[in-house]
C-alpha cells in the first residue's frame, strides 16, 4: 500500500463527509486507506464515520472510549497504519488534502523520513495562537537542532519505519520530529502548505496547551538525553552533593578540633554551626539522588510497554 492517512478527531461531525470526500479525490490515483480514530467524540461523529467505512472500503476507523487525547489517537492510527507512507492531518478542513500527492512524491525522490508542513498564512487568531506559536517553534528549534518553522501543523508525512518506532505518550505528538531524530531518522524536511479558517465547530485547543507544550519538551529532551542511563545525571549529582557535604562535615569538625586543642580557643558546638546544617542537607540530598538513580534503573529494565489508551470499537 502507498499511503496511509491518519486523522485523529473529536466532536467534528460536520466536517468529516467533506474531508473525506476530498482525500478520495485527492488520493485516487493512489494505493490508499484513510484511518479515523474518533478519541471519544460525544456528537454524531462515530455515526457519520460508520456510514463512510460502509461506503468506501479504503475507510478504517477505531472508536475510544473516552477522550485520551490526540497523541493516543496518533499512536493507535499508526499501529493500524499499513500503508509505506504514513501521513497525519487534523480533520477540521484548515489542512488541505489536495497537498498529499505532491508530498507523497517528495517522500520518495528525496528519501526524507519526515517531511513537515510548514503553515504560509495561517488562518488563526493572531494573539493567541499566531504569537505563541512562533514562540514555541523557536525555543522547540534551537533545544532540538531541527530546522522548522512549524512543529504544531497536522499535516506531516512519515516514512512507515519511523511511526513503526515511535512510542508516543502524554502530548508528544508535538515531537514525533524530535523523538524520530532520537531515534536515527534525522532527514528531516518542510514543505509550505496552505492553511484556511477552520469552516466548522470550534478548536479544541486553548492557550494553554503551549504552556503545556513547553513542559513537554523540557521533559522530552531530559528523558531523551538521561531515560537510558539516569546513573549519568543522578549518579554524577548525587556524588557530588555527598561529596560536599561529606568534606564540608569533615572541615567543620576539624575546624573545632584544631581551635579546641591547638589553640586552646573555646569553639562553639558543631550543631550551632549553620554551615554544618548545609553541609548535613547536601548528604542528604545526595543519598537520595543515588536512590531515585536505582530506582530509574528498576523502571528502565523492568516497565514493559503499555497501551494508554482502550479500543471500544473498530470498523474497517
Amino acid at each position: 500500500m502507498d499511503i496511509s492517512v491518519v486523522i485523529p478527531l473529536y466532536n467534528e461531525q460536520d466536517s468529516l463527509q467533506e474531508l473525506t470526500s476530498r482525500l478520495v479525490e485527492s488520493l485516487e490515483n493512489h494505493r490508499y486507506e484513510i484511518i479515523y480514530i474518533d478519541d471519544g467524540s460525544n456528537d454524531n461523529s462515530w455515526q457519520v464515520i460508520q456510514k463512510l467505512v460502509a461506503s468506501n472500503s479504503h475507510i478504517k476507523a477505531i472508536k475510544f472510549g473516552l477522550n485520551y487525547g490526540k497523541t493516543q489517537a496518533l499512536n493507535a492510527g499508526f499501529k493500524k497504519a499499513q500503508g509505506n507512507i504514513v501521513f497525519t492531518m487534523d480533520s477540521d478542513l484548515q489542512d488541505f488534502p489536495e497537498e498529499i500527492p505532491e508530498m507523497y512524491q517528495m517522500m520518495l525522490y528525496k528519501n526524507y523520513d519526515i517531511l513537515s508542513g510548514w503553515k504560509q498564512n495561517r488562518q488563526d487568531p493572531v494573539l493567541t495562537k499566531n504569537v505563541p506559536s512562533k514562540l514555541f517553534n523557536a525555543v522547540a528549534r534551537k533545544s532540538s537542532g531541527i530546522e522548522l518553522h512549524d512543529f504544531n501543523c497536522g499535516l506531516k508525512a512519515y516514512r512507515k519505519e519511523v511511526v513503526k518506532s515511535l512510542d508516543l505518550y502524554g502530548d508528544m505528538h508535538r515531537y514525533i520530529p524530535i523523538l524520530a531524530k532520537f531515534k536515527g531518522f534525522a532527514n528531516i524536511g518542510e514543505k509550505q502548505v496552505q492553511h484556511q479558517a477552520r469552516k466548522y465547530g470550534t478548536s479544541k485547543f486553548g492557550s494553554a496547551r503551549f504552556l503545556i507544550g513547553f513542559l513537554d519538551l523540557i521533559t522530552l529532551l531530559f528523558v531523551s538525553k538521561f531515560a537510558n542511563r539516569p546513573m549519568h545525571l543522578f549518579g554524577t549529582l548525587g556524588l557530588l552533593m555527598f561529596v560536599l557535604g561529606f568534606f564540608s562535615s569533615v572541615f567543620i569538625g576539624l575546624d573545632k578540633l584544631y581551635k579546641t586543642f591547638v589553640l586552646y580557643i573555646p569553639a562553639r558546638l558543631i550543631a550551632e554551626n549553620p554551615f554544618f546544617y548545609i553541609a548535613l542537607t547536601l548528604m542528604l540530598l545526595g543519598t537520595q539522588l543515588f536512590l531515585a538513580r536505582f530506582i530509574g534503573e528498576l523502571i528502565r529494565n523492568n516497565k514493559a510497554k503499555e497501551q494508554n489508551y482502550s479500543v471500544s470499537e473498530e470498523v474497517g
